[in-house]
């Protein structure tokens, strides 16, 4: 211990990061030992047809601990395929040379940091492993999609004590991506080349109906939902549509979908919105974001009297009561009896109009509030950001699809809380590309 404290100058720091290295490289040793024992009670994978024993070959692996030399590990060859694998690395579950427990943190460092540099910086400081950044991103393009396939096998679970109303939620957002990724992509504005790829985001929860308080008592103030706790799961996927349609039904299925009295679509009112919701969650009271719906008003009262004069001001508050009101129906007609015969103002006042009459139907907020629904999609804007934007609009950040893909994948999986679940299951990683002789 003095000997200990005397090399480390008298300073307390280097005497801990000293004692710590110490502890970390008898506990490595004591690590390899137990593996490279032959009495070790370990389950190989039996050799499959056709595979023929070819030597062992030696392996050093990166564990907590720090590295570990893996001296007899059997080599099954199959002539026929021209491949080979270890037994040995799929019964301790290795990934390209990692412990189990450091591709865990490699992959969680790596979706939660602001870059793969940083998470490489993280996991020296934190745990005093030097792991380069892109082989960080290589690791997580290995785990991604079977966290996906894993994600995808779990059976539909019912959570007796969540409440009766499962909310879905749909929006999009763009990230930025390489060229390659934008072949014969139109920008959002004529002539304009595409800069970024929607990544449609979906969030899914529930809740119970709130119940009023009797002390306080008053119809105009509807007591407001909150969600069960931790009740929130996401999905992101760069994908159309139709696909997102189904991967987000598949997950409220997962989710319990099926034993919810009461099954809410919130959007923003896109027409990718409420075709998804028409497709795959036939039977959900669909109700348009209030907040989308108040910024439609403020633009129908601004091309009707003006940007930002007081009677536009004034025909805003008083839409937005009658809008709460259930009373839609009455705003379009007061609007359509202002429109002018013809000019810009007109066109710019229809186009308003045309979106209250689209989604008119998914309107009635005093109905909703009374219900005991969410009238708001704060929660999926949320996600935008917290899911994509935090990671994958960084300044300077440009993502291939696959990439993109596989992060977005290890983010929504740590925000959704199954992470940990998933590398608490049984797994057996193979090879990238399977050696051969």
């Amino acid at each position: 211990m003095n000997q200990i404290w005397t090399q480390g100058l008298g300073r307390f720091a280097d005497c801990e990061a000293g004692l710590l290295a110490a502890v970390k490289a008898d506990a490595a040793s004591l690590l390899e030992s137990l593996l490279n024992d032959p009495d070790l009670p370990l389950s190989l994978p039996p050799a499959r047809p056709g595979e023929q024993r070819s030597g062992t070959q030696p392996k050093m692996v990166l564990t907590l601990l720090g590295y570990v030399t893996l001296r007899s590990r059997q080599y099954l060859y199959h002539p026929k395929k021209g491949t080979g694998r270890f037994p040995l690395d799929e019964a301790l579950e290795l990934i390209e040379g990692y412990s189990p427990g450091v591709a865990k943190c490699m992959c969680r460092a790596g979706a939660l940091a602001g870059s793969f540099e940083a998470a490489s910086q993280d996991l020296l400081t934190y745990l005093g492993l030097e792991i380069d950044g892109r082989q960080i991103q290589r690791l997580i393009g290995r785990v991604a999609p079977q966290m996906a396939q894993w994600r995808q096998a779990q059976a539909p679970v019912h959570n007796p004590r969540a409440g009766e109303v499962f909310c879905v939620l749909a929006d999009g957002t763009g990230a930025p991506m390489r060229r390659k990724a934008l072949r014969g992509r139109k920008g959002k504005r004529p002539g304009q080349r595409a800069r970024t790829r929607e990544v449609k985001v979906g969030a899914l929860f529930t809740h119970r109906r709130p119940e009023p308080n009797p002390n306080e008592p008053d119809p105009k103030q509807p007591p407001r939902p909150e969600r069960d706790y931790q009740a929130t799961t996401y999905v992101a996927q760069i994908a159309s549509a139709g696909e997102f349609g189904l991967v987000l039904r598949a997950e409220a299925w997962r989710r319990g979908i099926g034993w919810a009295k009461v099954v809410v679509f919130l959007g923003d009112g896109a027409a990718w919105v409420w075709r998804l919701a028409r497709l795959n969650f036939q039977g959900a009271i669909c109700i348009l974001d209030f907040y989308h719906a108040t910024e439609h008003l403020m633009l129908l009262a601004n091309a009707l009297y003006g940007e930002h004069s007081s009677q536009a001001k004034k025909a805003y508050r008083r839409w937005r009561r009658r809008c709460l009101a259930d009373k839609i129906d009455l705003v379009i007609a007061q609007a359509k009896a202002q429109l002018p015969q013809a000019g810009p103002t007109r066109a710019l006042a229809q186009k308003q109009i045309n979106y209250l009459l689209r989604n008119r139907s998914r309107m009635h907020y005093q109905t909703y509030r009374q219900a005991g629904y969410f009238i708001g999609s704060g929660v999926v804007e949320a996600a935008c950001k917290s899911v994509v934007g935090q990671r994958l609009k960084q300044s300077g950040m440009l993502w291939g699809l696959k990439g993109a893909g596989h992060l977005l994948t290890v983010r929504s999986a740590l925000l959704s809380r199954w992470f940990d679940d998933f590398w608490k299951a049984p797994k057996a990683f193979s090879p990238a590309k399977a050696p051969t002789k």
